[in-house]
């Protein structure tokens, strides 16, 4: 059995796509850091993203736990060319990609970035590999809004469209267990 605690990285405050450009998170609320700190496992390995949003709440959360090297196939769904434009100039520009995009993901992907598929497939080959070289431990993983949703849709075999009803909002926690048998879910978007 191995536990999987993933959690949404600090707001950047960005009114954008923002996928992989790294923006800083608002880590301010020292209080929320420490409540989920707290919260955590003591036990727990850390592991984030590479983006600094997700690496610097790793950091601020971290106290004496162990520290996995950051990894890149944990980064947020990449955008292409619509990283740092809101969605109102996307939808401006091409409506009907726009609104596919977000109402039949799947296969359809931004010009120059990634289908929702291709992130699943990135992310649950990443999870995978912790899971294979950290069996039976707990995994504190600290990513973002992308990497936690598909984790949710293969753990309760959701469709794309199902999974992406979650709210998983900053400074949150979703719990879920890899077991022999297969998954179980169990917190989803606890904010300690």
């Amino acid at each position: 059995m191995t536990r999987l605690h993933l959690v949404r990285h600090g707001p950047t405050h960005a009114r954008s796509m923002v996928g992989w450009s790294d923006l800083p998170a608002d880590l301010s609320d020292r209080a929320a850091l420490d409540r989920l700190a707290a919260y955590l496992p003591e036990a727990g390995l850390v592991i984030s993203s590479d983006l600094s949003r997700a690496a610097e709440t790793a950091s601020a959360i971290q106290g004496p736990r162990t520290r996995l090297p950051h990894r890149q196939d944990l980064r947020e769904i990449h955008f292409g060319t619509w990283e740092l434009r809101t969605y109102a100039d996307i939808e401006a520009e091409d409506p009907e990609l726009a609104r596919a995009y977000w109402d039949q993901p799947g296969e359809i992907r931004p010009p120059d970035g990634e289908s929702w598929n291709q992130v699943r497939t990135r992310v649950d080959a990443a999870v995978d590999a912790l899971i294979a070289a950290h069996s039976g431990r707990d995994l504190i993983i600290v990513a973002h809004f992308g990497v936690i949703l598909s984790q949710i849709q293969r753990a309760l075999n959701l469709d794309p469209q199902e999974a992406f009803s979650h709210r998983i909002d900053n400074l949150s926690v979703t719990e879920i267990t890899r077991l022999a048998s297969g998954w179980s879910v169990g917190r989803i978007n606890h904010r300690p």
